[in-house]
């Protein structure tokens, strides 16, 4: 029952701390405005003075993880800034998994989200890129990082000890369908079971690639 004193303590901003949590712990399909207002213990239709709808709450979700990802630096190293930043929002996306996919697109876009898109273009264009390639260099980061962040969603482990043993566990199926599918059985059951992937290695090893295209494109133009 909602007392005096969650009627005080209710804010928007607690409204979307909870909500954040509750998404992190279920996903975000099952979060419903009854479920969270359970969860704070109020009644449903309190939550509604702070935020209309399920749609503007996702939209504070958002922002609230954008509020996490570390703007890239307009001063120094353009590609030193620029690995920080997808490091950073790698990291988020981890903790929050409900909302990739939910990043980019929405039709309210807050202070946090808009500083860090600011950031990211002025960050190219200081380092020289001109406008159209900024555009271009911007769009392969974030299908790169957010495309990244979808596969790990999905993973069935989350370190290379972890894989070896998946790997391990499904490598006699695969072995046995070794001269159906030779190079599967090569990856899976020959390597990957007996030293694992690393999702991190592999993020830092493509971000180079990316990084490294960027600025040859660059220093061609």
């Amino acid at each position: 029952m909602q007392t005096p004193e969650t009627r005080t303590l209710l804010s928007k901003a607690r409204i979307v701390r909870a909500a954040v949590a509750l998404a992190d712990r279920t996903g975000l399909e099952s979060l419903t405005m009854r479920r969270l207002a359970d969860e704070l213990g109020v009644a449903p239709m309190s939550l509604y003075h702070h935020v209309p709808n399920k749609e503007e709450l996702v939209d504070e979700m958002i922002e609230t993880v954008f509020e996490e990802i570390e703007p890239p630096s307009l001063d120094g190293d353009w590609r030193t800034a620029l690995r920080r930043r997808a490091h950073s929002t790698r990291a988020a996306l981890n903790r929050h998994r409900w909302a990739v996919g939910h990043m980019e697109g929405r039709a309210k876009q807050g202070p946090a989200s808009v500083r860090l898109h600011d950031a990211v273009l002025g960050c190219l264009r200081n380092a020289g890129f001109s406008i159209e390639l900024t555009v271009q260099a911007y769009s392969v980061q974030d299908a790169y990082i957010y495309g990244f962040a979808l596969q790990e969603k999905g993973l069935p482990f989350e370190t290379a000890e972890e894989s070896a043993t998946v790997a391990e566990d499904q490598g006699w199926q695969i072995e046995e369908l070794a001269a159906q599918f030779p190079y599967l059985a090569e990856v899976v059951a020959g390597h990957v079971a007996k030293v694992g992937y690393d999702f991190g290695e592999a993020f830092e090893y493509g971000l180079d690639l990316v990084l490294d295209g960027l600025a040859q494109r660059r220093d061609e133009a």
